[in-house]
Order: C-alpha cells, then structure tokens, then sequence
C-alpha cells in the first residue's frame, strides 16, 4: 500500500493543513540555522503555485503543553515569508474559533501560520477531540514532517481519521531516498555506522546486517566491538555488557553474507580535549591511562577501499569524537571521500539521524551527497525497519 501524495490531487482553492517540523535551532531569542524551513519551504512553493491555500502547524522545543513565549512559532514568520515570498497571517492559537474562522477566510495562495501545538498537552498525547478540532482548519491534511512521523501525536496520526490525508513534498522525497539505500540499494551496499552505544543501534544494526552487503562500524561501538575480540580499552568508551549482543550481530552478518568492518588501529590520547597530545597504534594495543578517539590511518584507507567499490552507502554517526579536532580527522576525511565519489556519480550516498548531519556540515560534505535527513528519530526507526506510524496512517486502505 502507498501513500497518496499531494502532488497528485487538484489542490486550486482547498486548504492544505500541513504538518511541518520547523523546529530550528536558536540561541538568544533567534534562529541560527533556517535550513529547515527552506527546504520546507521549497515543496510549499509547488502547492503555493497551484493556487492552494496553506495552514501551516509545528512544534518548537519542549513545552509540555505550557503556553512559553520563548518557544512561540511567531518567530518563524519572517524566515518563511522570505523564502514563500508572500506574507504570512499568525494566530496566537491552533484550534479557537478564530483561528478557524481565519482558514476559512483565506484567499488563493494565502499562508496562516498557526501558534506550538505542543502549547497544547492533548497534541503529545493524541487526543481524538484536539486532532478533530485541528482538521476544522484544512480541507486536506498534509503531511511533510517525516522527522516527527515516528511519533502518533494529534498533529501526524489522530488528524488522519477526520480529513482526508496525503504525504507532502518533502516527505515524499525522504521516504523515496530511503528506500532507494535501504529497500531497492544498488549492489554493492554499505552501511557506515557510528555513534557513542551500540545499546543505542542494536536494532539498526541486526536490520542491516540482513539487508545490505557491508558494514562499517566507528566510533565509541566499534570500541563495544574491538573489547569483544580481547582489545584492551584503557579508559575508553565502550559497554562491557554488550559482547553477547557482539555476538548475535556478527553471526546474523555472516549468515546474511555482510561483511562487517572494524578499525585495525586507532587514534588514542590521555586528555579528551582539543588538540590533546595524541598517537596512532594498532586496535589492540590502547595503554591502561590512554582512551581510544578516532580510527587511524590505516583503518581509513581500509574504509577507503571498501566505500570505492560500494554502489550505495547509507550514513549514520561519526566515526570518531567529531566534536574536537584532531579527532575528527577519520569523519572528515571519509565524508569527503563519499561525496567526491557521490558528486562522480559513482554511488548514491544517503545520511541522516542525530549528530550525523552536524559531523558531515563540520566536513563540508553534506551538500555533495545524493541525500541528506534532517530527521532524528524518525530516521533511526526507519533504519530499525519499523513502521513508523504518522506514515501507516497516510497509506491508502
């Protein structure tokens, strides 16, 4: 079963209710960072062409269904009519009379911008009456929010039985990137997984190993790894109690016929601090005062040789403690590697979830990959293989 998108449907004069992620970063009472609503705003100029009618609903931070001014979407309002070129009405609320009365009241290509759903705590808890309420703005529900989708709030799955629903334009296009990398990959296919835990990837990682052909494993798990092998660690970040989970993804690699790939040396020093004094040694030798913190040289032309012959590569997590330089060294070098070989057409790259998108930023690489997710969760749960249930509810029955 698909998803209707609303690109297909005669949208001239409805209302769309859409359900954005505009949730940006800010410091200081202002945005730092709008790629976000740019990107977001790209899809709406399609349906802004057609002569629709926009509702737009998101959340900003963490309220907790408490009215915080500091976390008002009016702030929004400046950055979206710069890249929607057209003004936009605000509402202080979501779901009064006067904010339906606004929508109704709409003319062709006009844009309402609604205050946080989470001001209001029946959104987080999928309340059926606050998502019909909510559907009395639109006469179609649009959703282009994968990135809250893993989520059944009011505003992704409660509104869907009360309007009719689509995917938006931006969704559609996140959805499809995934499934090219993770459903329909060219062969070969590789994963390169990163990140503090393997606790955090257990099931990322076993959904992997039974669908793609390699995968390359860096950062604090590949430490989790190295010690189930008899590595010392030092004072390095690894989990002690996860050799028996080691054990069960390797054996579901080598029964599925994926190759996994460990660091052969590793960057370690005594300091976790910028510039700390620090050296390169074999992956089983890291001293008792010494923390491992990015993977070596040879490691990474090993990787390197891997990533050349890989027709898709899917990218989640760094590979080392990005964060401080020199140990950023085996992200930077690696990202920029795939997306030469990305912007050469010789693979399609596809990145996403938690620190990935700041690691491949921090690397000016993300614009040369084939796709970059700005979704956290979301993304983590598709890599799990689940339904994510904002997207069940858009499937047409």
């Amino acid at each position: 079963m698909k998803n209707q998108s609303i690109l297909n449907i005669e949208v001239s004069r409805k209302r769309l209710l859409v359900r954005a992620d505009l949730n940006v970063p800010m410091n200081d009472g202002k945005i730092t960072d709008d790629t976000r609503i740019a990107r977001f705003c790209h899809g709406m100029l399609k349906l802004l062409q057609k002569g629709a009618k926009l509702i737009i609903v998101t959340h900003m931070g963490r309220p907790k269904g408490i009215n915080k001014p500091a976390l008002s979407t009016k702030i929004l309002t400046n950055s979206l009519e710069k890249y929607l070129k057209k003004e936009i009405v605000f509402s202080d609320n979501c779901i009064e009379n006067d904010t339906i009365e606004i929508s109704k009241n709409l003319q062709d290509h006009q844009i309402l911008l609604c205050e946080n759903l989470r001001f209001y705590s029946e959104e987080e808890e999928n309340d059926l009456n606050f998502a019909k309420q909510l559907s009395q703005l639109g006469d179609y529900f649009v959703n282009d929010a994968f990135s809250c989708s893993h989520r059944a709030h009011a505003s992704t799955e409660g509104i869907t039985k009360f309007i009719p629903s689509f995917s938006g334009p931006m969704l559609n296009e996140e959805i499809s990137a995934l499934k090219i990398a993770l459903e329909n990959p060219q062969e070969p296919s590789l994963a390169i997984i990163g990140g503090a835990k393997v606790s955090s990837k257990i099931s990322v990682l076993k959904n992997l190993a039974c669908k793609l052909d390699g995968i390359i494993i860096g950062g604090g798990m590949a430490n989790t790894f190295l010690f189930a092998k008899g590595a010392p660690m030092g004072k390095s970040m690894y989990e002690s109690n996860y050799i028996d989970t080691v054990s069960e993804i390797e054996n579901l690699a080598k029964k599925n016929n994926c190759n996994l790939y460990l660091p052969i040396d590793v960057v370690v020093a005594e300091e976790f601090k910028e510039n700390a004094t620090h050296y390169t040694i074999p992956f089983n030798q890291c001293p008792k005062e010494s923390m491992i913190l990015d993977v070596g040289r040879n490691s990474i032309e090993l990787f390197k040789r891997v990533i050349e012959k890989s027709k898709t590569i899917l990218w989640n997590g760094p590979l080392g403690a990005f964060e401080i330089k020199p140990f950023n060294n085996a992200t930077k070098v690696l990202a920029n590697f795939t997306a030469t070989m990305t912007k050469n057409k010789k693979c399609i790259s596809v990145a996403g979830g938690g620190d990935t998108l700041s690691a491949l930023n921090s690397a000016n690489a993300s614009d040369d990959f084939t796709y970059v997710s700005s979704a956290g969760g979301a993304f983590l749960e598709w890599l799990e293989g689940k339904d994510l249930p904002g997207i069940k509810a858009l499937r047409v029955k």
